[in-house]
């Protein structure tokens, strides 16, 4: 079944908001957020994501959603989302139509990220911050489906063993906690898999 524009808005904020969502509870850790884009173009739907820099702090060279640091603990994550949205791609809150959050993960940086979910209304004009990102680019849902362009690996976390998904997109390799996002939202709305 080919990534049409199978889900409306309400269709995905209907299936996030009748699941209870995962929450981390861990004292003396940081928090952050980070938009889940999604872009409609010719009747396909896809994610956008950025290609960090090599200049940024942490995870340089990857490939990841929009988002950072809470700036307050009075900051509704959601502005965080959205805020570093606008810093990173230039792309404001008045362009983003929010349909829900999503669960929450640890990150390998010990930060508790919750992701939010916004469909980007058009039209779509990219401003990158040179100094975060390098590329945005449009991955589309339908990559997920097709298992010649996963690969998986098994790596020790937080004393346990957990498996890492990587999907092979134009040469470019997305994975860790992005590409886990990914899967589970989609399985969350129901595509397969």
């Amino acid at each position: 079944m080919p990534i049409t524009s199978l889900w409306s808005d309400q269709e995905i904020s209907s299936k996030l908001s009748a699941r209870k969502l995962r929450k981390i509870n861990i004292d003396n850790v940081g928090r952050a957020a980070v938009l889940i884009p999604i872009w409609k173009e010719d009747e396909s739907l896809s994610f956008l994501l950025t290609l960090r820099t090599k200049k940024v702090q942490t995870h340089k060279g990857q490939i990841s959603f929009p988002g950072g640091m809470r700036n307050s603990t009075e900051e509704p994550l959601v502005q965080t989302a959205l805020r570093e949205t606008q810093e990173e791609i230039g792309i404001s809150d008045n362009q983003i139509r929010i349909l829900g959050q999503f669960d929450e993960y640890l990150s390998t940086t010990k930060l508790i990220v919750t992701p939010f979910v916004g469909r980007i209304e058009p039209p779509l004009v990219i401003q990158k911050n040179p100094e975060e990102v390098e590329e945005v680019i449009k991955v589309p849902f339908s990559l997920f489906q097709k298992p010649e362009l996963l690969r998986t690996e098994i790596r020790q976390r937080l004393n346990e063993r957990v498996k890492v998904y990587h999907y092979d997109f134009q040469g470019l390799d997305v994975w860790g906690l992005t590409a886990q996002i990914i899967r589970d939202f989609l399985k969350v709305i129901g595509l397969k898999i």
